[in-house]
């Protein structure tokens, strides 16, 4: 069946975000706003010079993390020119007027990344990886309600007025008011995008790689496959016309069912939308917002044509291998000019854009063609190397038992009880191993559905599989990959201590009370000065923290310092307090008083309170951060996560290294005591935070490599790893990975490698 479609083109490209485009929303005909891991959105509105492009008219800055959905409040009297509602990693939600690109409404109560938002008659509904689903009006949350038992990814309102909300648990939901009225099942792995397909029904987009168009009723019209990875979103036009955007690099256009025009870019497709007149727009990773017309007077010049398809071919290159090695690092064909050093030595150059291979003739002392080196056309289809011979994979394998780690190299075409067995041999290991062996080889390739061969006969016993007595499983360690760096055991402290340098600093703010008639009554005594240098001399000898004490007084003291003391002379108190948390008695007497009146709680909202200075977030951060060592503040720890971490996530943001350090050492030691705890709703909430930590620019190496060994940590959950890979943690890894420091770079291993797991 010939379809009748015409190929759409470039019509041109905006630049300013400086990285990742992640959502676009279509403003009528005002413009065209988008958002950016950059934590900025941006207006865009037609060029008068130039009608076929846009010119960056407002940039709306606020988000302190990357910024996702979008949603156009059309003009009226509070929004002459419009308004923005944005979410961001960050929690928040923010409207924005556009008049004067500031924002008019901070909209707070999600615990973890805002995924979705929609306009339902002057509300705001909004979306969350925490599994609720929000309702705000003029400014105030009205309703709330967890509507998936997973992460949810997108919400739309219909033309009907029903609310859709698409989840990582492969799932669709249709809801009218808070009442789920059917769930469309049928994807296979995470919705991820949501559309509303006019006069027929709703749209999905999803990580199985699909399109689906569903009815109403829950009936599957469509299904549309042809991307070969994530699906991350999905719009449609009144043409009948459907648009896809995948991390496969491609934009899809689809009619009828079928794909009429595949859309090449140079990086992911986070988003995809129409306009109204039927032009496309998306949004890439390479930072660019890229516009695509049918319109033959719309088209680009060729001069930017030729210059698109010159950074695609460029993009492609970068990215392809031959014989293992990247084709742009190939030397040229200058390099057959040098002779070999021995008959048959063989070489690889590049020609073009191919890998060709020569091969030293010493007889007649010249170079012969072999011919073309084939490879994979990405980084995913280079191959291991073991001992010269090339494998699909090769694993590193912990067998335990204090046994060095083995490399086991397999082919997918491989039986893996076949493999199994072979290399028990040669690594003279018990064949009771094998059955965990070929567990491992099965999950680490994705080969969950294997069936074995039935005409297979095990080597030694003739059988289909190997009995060595007993269940193999009884007696086998369970082989691993290994990690450098995670998970993360034990909890980190700040027990470093100017002691000296806390004295003088109170005496000085002492002595300032003192001077001042109206109060001097907030000074402390000349008892009350001596007892405070006999605590000091307690904390100093760290070789009897287990034998001496503290009297009731003297936390009595601090405390009473804390709660009367101007807040600009806090912070050396709180930084006794720090200390007094890993003393044995000190602390416990401690934890008495905040049973009793939570003072710890009163400190933390004190020193978050405007004004607030740098100084006492510092010290406050770093005594919460020492509780974490004493297991009886666990359970004040956990009870408060949500306060706590909400109280001081200012902090992602600030320059300060040392409070940059403080926060991402706390969100280690909440990693560690949640996956102890088994607080699923806990390790998401913190891993949010550590997402967003890494997420930072100009972090201090050791922030950046606690944040990045919380993240690897909780990803060891099954759930919570999910969640990470919704939140593009592969890319976090990849960067990684790349860094010069090893440590950043190991753990960015660590993370690539839990992302390959099935």
């Amino acid at each position: 069946m010939e379809i009748d479609f015409k190929e759409y083109q470039l019509r041109c490209q905006l630049h300013g975000h400086e990285d990742d485009v992640r959502g676009i929303c279509v403003c009528g005909n005002e413009g065209i706003a988008t958002s950016s891991r950059d934590k900025t959105v941006r207006f865009w509105s037609l060029d008068d010079s130039d009608k076929r492009k846009y010119v960056s008219s407002k940039i709306l800055l606020g988000h302190s993390s990357f910024v996702g959905p979008l949603a156009w409040i059309s003009p009226d009297e509070e929004f002459p020119e419009g308004g923005i509602v944005s979410g961001g990693m960050d929690t928040m939600v923010f409207v924005w007027d556009l008049r004067t690109g500031e924002k008019v409404q901070s909209l707070k109560g999600h615990k973890l990344q805002v995924s979705g938002i929609a306009l339902d008659n002057g509300d705001i509904i909004s979306s969350s990886v925490d599994s609720t689903l929000k309702r705000w009006r003029n400014g105030q949350p009205v309703e709330s309600w967890e509507a998936h038992q997973s992460a949810i990814q997108a919400v739309i309102r219909l033309p009907s007025g029903e609310l859709v909300s698409g989840s990582t648990d492969a799932t669709l939901k249709l809801w009218r008011g808070k009442t789920c009225v059917h769930t469309f099942v049928g994807h296979t792995d995470t919705v991820r995008g949501l559309a509303v397909m006019p006069g027929l029904g709703v749209l999905s987009a999803s990580h199985d790689g699909s399109i689906r168009l569903w009815a109403q009723s829950g009936e599957v019209l469509m299904e549309m496959v042809g991307h070969t990875s994530i699906v991350y979103a999905v719009d449609s036009h009144v043409s009948g016309l459907i648009v896809s955007g995948s991390e496969d690099r491609f934009a899809k256009i689809w009619k009828d069912g079928v794909c009429v025009q595949s859309i090449e870019h140079p990086g992911c497709v986070w988003d995809a939308k129409f306009l109204e007149n039927g032009d496309i727009v998306t949004a890439c990773s390479d930072g660019v917002i890229r516009i695509w017309t049918v319109d033959v007077g719309n088209i680009a010049d060729p001069v930017e044509l030729e210059a698109y398809a010159s950074l695609l071919s460029q993009y492609k290159l970068s990215r392809k291998t031959v014989g293992g090695l990247k084709l742009e690092d190939l030397p040229g064909l200058e390099a057959l000019q040098n002779p070999g050093t021995s008959d048959g030595q063989t070489k690889i150059v590049r020609e073009g854009d191919n890998g060709v291979a020569y091969s030293w003739n010493m007889r007649e002392h010249k170079w012969d063609k072999i011919g073309e080196v084939v490879d994979g056309p990405d980084d995913s289809m280079t191959r291991s190397v073991l001992d010269g011979v090339q494998y699909d994979h090769v694993f590193d394998v912990d067998i335990g038992d204090g046994e060095p780690i083995r490399k086991l190299p397999y082919n997918r075409s491989d039986n893996p009880y076949d493999t199994a067995d072979k290399w028990l041999l040669k690594e003279n290991l018990p064949l009771s191993y094998r059955q965990q062996i070929v567990e491992f080889i099965l999950q680490n390739t994705g080969q969950k559905d294997f069936n074995i061969d039935p005409t297979f006969r095990d080597p030694f016993t003739g059988s289909s599989a190997y009995v060595p007595g007993q269940p193999s499983y009884a007696s086998a360690t369970s082989a691993k990959p290994t990690f450098k760096h995670i998970p993360k055991r034990g909890m980190l402290v700040f027990d470093a201590a100017q002691f000296d340098g806390i004295l003088k600093k109170i005496s000085e703010f002492n002595n300032t009370l003192l001077s001042d008639s109206e109060k001097k009554d907030l000074a402390m005594t000349e008892l009350e000065v001596s007892r405070l240098g006999a605590i000091v001399k307690i904390l100093k000898d760290t070789s009897h923290y287990h034998s001496s004490s503290f009297a009731d007084v003297d936390i009595s003291l601090l405390l009473k310092l804390l709660k009367s003391w101007p807040i600009a002379m806090i912070f050396p108190v709180i930084d006794i307090l720090r200390m007094i948390a890993l003393h044995p008695d000190g602390a416990s007497i401690l934890l008495r008083h905040v049973e009793v009146n939570d003072v710890l709680m009163e400190m933390i909202v004190k020193v978050t309170t405007d004004p607030v200075l740098p100084a006492n977030l510092l010290t406050s951060i770093r005594a919460i951060t020492n509780l974490f060592k004493n297991s009886s503040y666990h359970g004040w720890l956990q009870k408060h996560r949500s306060e706590i971490l909400d109280a001081f996530s200012n902090c992602l943001a600030s320059p300060n290294k040392n409070l940059q350090l403080a926060f991402s050492t706390m969100i280690l030691n909440y990693t560690v005591l949640l996956t102890e705890k088994k607080d699923e709703e806990g390790q998401a909430h913190v891993l949010s935070a550590a997402l967003e930590i890494a997420e930072q620019e100009n972090l201090e190496v050791d922030s950046r490599f606690r944040a990045l060994v919380a993240i690897g940590s909780l990803m060891l959950e099954g759930r919570v790893k999910k969640i990470a890979m919704d939140f593009d943690v592969q890319n976090i890894a990849k960067v990684a990975k790349g860094s010069k420091e090893a440590k950043i770079a190991e753990i960015g291993a660590d993370i690539e490698l839990l992302t390959k797991q099935s």
